[in-house]
Order: structure tokens, then C-alpha cells, then sequence
């Protein structure tokens, strides 16, 4: 299996570490890590997709990610990258958009049989005894270095108030509090919380003797300069009710010539083989890579259906794609090619599937001998995944949203859904029915 480090290094995920060389060893085995969201507002949104995504390829390595919705930390307002105070909202309004956050989250990420977690910070800061935090952590922290932040330098000229101040503090608190409840030693977050990653790092340092690390996304912006998820309407945000599957389709279908390649790499699990390859494309190609661009944007965020009625609608309206597209590229076919599906029971797969077993039964490779052969010479896939060893099963601890992609070499794929037994039965029926006519 590929190094986490290395998969988000080639995608363009990040900025600053705390040491590539530690944290490669790191993740040479699972750990768990953390990435906070900000509960300022009922839904995330396009800016909070390098985190997110960050999150996802964190699982899918093996490692246990940990979503902290700041609940308690929201209540005082994060400076960072601020240079006016926030607005202050009540314990209620904060409650209901964490609310909103963690469904959100769910698309993404797998929470089933403590795949991942998902914690509220104000669990554990809102029943803080103040005298008692003070003399146990705050007398860790050096004001000089945390003026010195960029955090804090900006707030500085037109005024930091004590609340705010103490931000860094709280979150730094929350490092230690994972490191020591849930052994978590990493921290990831955007650039401009570099300054608070750090200040976690040196009091779990100070106060546990232990080692923790840290990883900085980049602020992405598009090649035109402007920042990600902003458009004439305002904010593209993940929820249908704010802007509905077929807008969040549009968004990305629009996306820059130049942008196309990155945007794959940061917001889609496609492999990198295929994003490279969208460097040399150019008209219709390009426009079809942006279809598909915006196709697997939107299935993440909302699930394939909506997905699939975006780009139908998409595609029945010529004029929201490059008028190129039009009797050259069925777009359509392009995304559904090469991904047929089969239905399991989750019962079958509780009890575990011999990879190879697998591969040949739904079709990847001729026997069984030759799905050996492919998984040994590195062909072999699980959700992305290379499969490192000849005795790999398949289980329940592989599905990703009630999912299992199977992939044999750079092309060929085999998308497993779970269904209850008589539903399995049913649509496998269904789907062999089918092949026979089709040949016909």
C-alpha cells in the first residue's frame, strides 16, 4: 500500500509537515489523526474540501481519522486569517450546525464499526474548571511566541481581544485531549493553522513527553487567482438545500482549462495515472475530463444518483457544455463504462472473500489463478488501494459508503453494493438477465 504521505504529496495536498521523514515512518502503520471543522454555519462548503478529502485518503490508507466539530472552540472564534473579531454565536446555534456538518461528513468518510470518529470538542472543553486550566496548561503556553503567530500579528492592528486569545490555547487542549483519549499523534489542517498545530505538538511535548506531528494543506485558489467554492451567487456549499446537486455539478463542469488536472487530483479518488493524462488533452477530451470532473465531485458530495441526474441534465442541455462535446463525446457512456455493478449480502462479506476469489467471480480476471497473477504483480485494487498480499480479504471493513471498488490494472473496474440477501439475489438476477439479452 501506497504511503499516506506520498498519496497526498502527488495530489497536492501539502504545504508544510513537521518532518517528512518522521511522519513517512509515521504512517508506515495505521494511526489515528485528526482535522477540526469549524461549525460557524449549518453547512461546509467547496473550501472544505482539502480537509475533508485529506480525511477520506487518511481512511483509505488504513489509518483512523478523526472529525473534531468545534463546538466549544466556536464559542470563542478562531483569529486565524481574520482581521476582524468573528460573531459570536450561542451554544444552541453551534449545536445546530455540527448537526449539519456531521452528515455531511458521513459522504465521505465511514463511520461504521469505529472506522472514524466523530467528536465535538465542546464534549470536553465547556466543563473546563477556568483556575485549574490555567495552572495545568495555560502556564505551558508563551505569550511572546504566540504573538508572534501570523495568527495573532494580524489581529494586532486593529485589536486581539482576550477571548480570542486564548483560541490557540483551546485547541492546542484538544490535541492533548485526543493524543491521551484516543492516542491520536497527528494533527492536519489548512495553512493558516500551522501556528495552533504547533503549540498542540509542544504541549503534548510538555505535558505527556510524547511525540506528535503535523501536516498543512495549501489555500487553493483557481489559476485565475480566485478562491476556491466562490461564484457570482456566492458561497457553493455541500448542502442540496444552499446549492442543489445539479448547481454543485455546474460548478465544476466550468472549472479552468488550466485547473482541470489539479481539481481531479485534490477533489476526486480517481488514480493519478488518469489525472496525469488530462495534461495533454485539449478540446473535447478536456471538456469530457471536465464531465467527468464534475460527475465524481458531485457523487462524493451527493451521492451517484444525483450525480447521474446532474450530468443527464447536464448533457441534454448542450449549451452548459462545450458546444465541442456535441456529436463527438457521449459523455454518459465515457462515466459508466468499465464500472459495471454486483450486488453481495452484507452477511456474505461479514464472513470474508479471499481477494482473488473475488476478483475472478466478478469477472476482472479469467480464473482464479490469474486474479494470483494480477494481485501479484501489483494489478490488483480494493477502493484504490494497491493489494499488497496474495492472502488479502475482502470485508465489511472495506465498504466506503455501502461500497467496495474492485480495479485490475490502470482501466478495468468492479463496483460491489451492499443489499440485504433477497435484494442481492434479486438485482444479481436482474443484472445476468440483462447480459444475456444484451447479447442478442
Amino acid at each position: 500500500m501506497d504511503n499516506l504521505l506520498d498519496t497526498l504529496k502527488q495530489r497536492g495536498f501539502v504545504e508544510q509537515t513537521t518532518g517528512d521523514k518522521a511522519i513517512h515512518e509515521l504512517f508506515g502503520k495505521p494511526i489515528t489523526g485528526y482535522i477540526g471543522f469549524d461549525p460557524t454555519a449549518s453547512s461546509l462548503h467547496v473550501g472544505s474540501l482539502i480537509p475533508i478529502m485529506a480525511l477520506a485518503h487518511m481512511q483509505r490508507h488504513g489509518h483512523r481519522p478523526v472529525a473534531v466539530v468545534g463546538g466549544g472552540t466556536a464559542l470563542v472564534g478562531d483569529p486565524s486569517g481574520k482581521t476582524e473579531m468573528r460573531k459570536m454565536l450561542t451554544l444552541d446555534e453551534v449545536n445546530e450546525n455540527a448537526k449539519g456538518i456531521k452528515k455531511q461528513l458521513a459522504r465521505f468518510v465511514s463511520f461504521e464499526q469505529g472506522r472514524a470518529l466523530l467528536v465535538n470538542n465542546a464534549d470536553w472543553l465547556t466543563g473546563l474548571h477556568y483556575i485549574s486550566f490555567l495552572r495545568d496548561i495555560g502556564r505551558h503556553f508563551s505569550v511572546n511566541r504566540m504573538l508572534a503567530t501570523e495568527s495573532c500579528r494580524l489581529r494586532l492592528e486593529k485589536g486581539l481581544n482576550f477571548i480570542e486569545f486564548n483560541y490557540s490555547v483551546l485547541q492546542a487542549y484538544d490535541f492533548l485531549h485526543l493524543y491521551k483519549t484516543e492516542r491520536c499523534c497527528m494533527q492536519m489542517g489548512g495553512s493558516d493553522q500551522w501556528g495552533n498545530i504547533v503549540a498542540g505538538i509542544e504541549l503534548i511535548r510538555r505535558v505527556e513527553q510524547g511525540a506528535a506531528y503535523g501536516v498543512t494543506f495549501p489555500l487553493i485558489t483557481t489559476s485565475s487567482g480566485e478562491k476556491m467554492g466562490k461564484t457570482a451567487k456566492g458561497a457553493v456549499w455541500l448542502d442540496p438545500e444552499r446549492t442543489s446537486p445539479r448547481e454543485y455539478f455546474q460548478y465544476w463542469i466550468n472549472t479552468d482549462d488550466r485547473d482541470v488536472a489539479r481539481f481531479m487530483a485534490l477533489f476526486t479518488f480517481l488514480p493519478m495515472e488518469k489525472v496525469r493524462e488530462v495534461d495533454n488533452l485539449e478540446g473535447v477530451d478536456l471538456n469530457a475530463a471536465k464531465a467527468e470532473l464534475a460527475f465524481e465531485a458531485t457523487k462524493l458530495a451527493h451521492g451517484e444518483d444525483e450525480a447521474r441526474d446532474a450530468l443527464e441534465d447536464a448533457t441534454s442541455k448542450f449549451a452548459n457544455l462545450s458546444a465541442s462535446i456535441r456529436g463527438r463525446v457521449d459523455v454518459r457512456a465515457k462515466l459508466s463504462v468499465t464500472k459495471p455493478d454486483s450486488f453481495m449480502s452484507r452477511a456474505r462479506l461479514a464472513e470474508g472473500i479471499p481477494a482473488f476469489k473475488l476478483f475472478h467471480e466478478v469477472g476482472l480476471s479469467d480464473s482464479s489463478s490469474a486474479a494470483r497473477r494480477l494481485i501479484q504483480q501489483g494489478g490488483g485494487y480494493v477502493n484504490d488501494r494497491r493489494i499488497d498480499n496474495i492472502d488479502t480479504v475482502i470485508t465489511c471493513n472495506d465498504l466506503n459508503n455501502k461500497e467496495i471498488l474492485l480495479r485490475a490494472g490502470k482501466k478495468r473496474y468492479h463496483r460491489i453494493r451492499v443489499k440485504s440477501e433477497r435484494k442481492a439475489e434479486a438485482e444479481n438476477s436482474l443484472a445476468k438477465t440483462k447480459k444475456v439479452v444484451d447479447k442478442f
